[in-house]
């Protein structure tokens, strides 16, 4: 799991009063937080490996919610997002949750429901961080395969037998056996099953 020391709150604001009131808020509950008024610069300064949570305001002039929710999906940075507004309605709830925020508040922000928010979202947060890097680490295994043995371990994960895998690459049995034994010691795996579970991980799966 994440340390919370690595974990950080980043609030999205064009509000300096709502900002510095909702920082103290997120810092009195033993969170770190970064804070910003301009979406553009919040972007700017994006890694995508960011743990943590986003407090977003959708009413913003320069660039609003919805667009920087937007660009961070193409970025590919996972970050949850808990959306506040001031002048909320249903269409932007639902634009909201259909692109997937994990909370949807209106201005003036109840501290109860935002640290509830938060709280959820960090852990979602965590939860998505452990799955990269499982998908990080299966990327990085299978990309010590050579082209023959990545095809004997698709075939394998197909569950093919060493005699088939043979007939099928036009190799002798023994030479199946060897790339295989190659494989298994490049990838950690100890079975069948864990090869078919790297391959699923690394988004390699038929």
């Amino acid at each position: 799991m994440t340390s919370a020391d690595e974990t950080i709150v980043y609030l999205v604001d064009d509000d300096a009063a709502v900002r510095d009131a909702l920082a103290l808020l997120i810092q009195s509950i033993g969170l770190k937080v970064k804070t910003y008024g301009d979406p553009a610069a919040f972007l700017a300064e994006l890694s995508g490996n960011e743990i943590g949570c986003l407090v977003l305001d959708i009413r913003m002039p320069a660039l609003n919610g919805f667009a920087v929710q937007e660009r961070l999906d193409a970025m590919g940075c996972g970050l949850p997002i808990i959306m506040i507004t001031g002048h909320g309605d249903m269409a932007q709830c639902r634009r909201a949750f259909r692109a997937g925020a994990v909370d949807f508040l209106t201005k003036p922000i109840d501290e109860t429901a935002l640290i509830e928010s938060l709280q959820t979202a960090i852990h979602r947060g965590r939860e998505q961080q452990g799955m990269r890097r499982q998908i990080n680490d299966a990327r990085a295994r299978m990309s010590r395969l050579t082209p023959r043995e990545r095809a004997v371990f698709d075939l394998v994960c197909e569950g093919l037998q060493n005699k088939v895998i043979a007939d099928r690459l036009h190799l002798s049995q023994r030479t199946v056996e060897a790339y295989r034994a190659s494989m298994f010691e490049k990838l950690e795996a100890g079975s069948v099953a864990d090869l078919v579970r790297l391959r699923m991980i690394g988004g390699y799966a038929p």
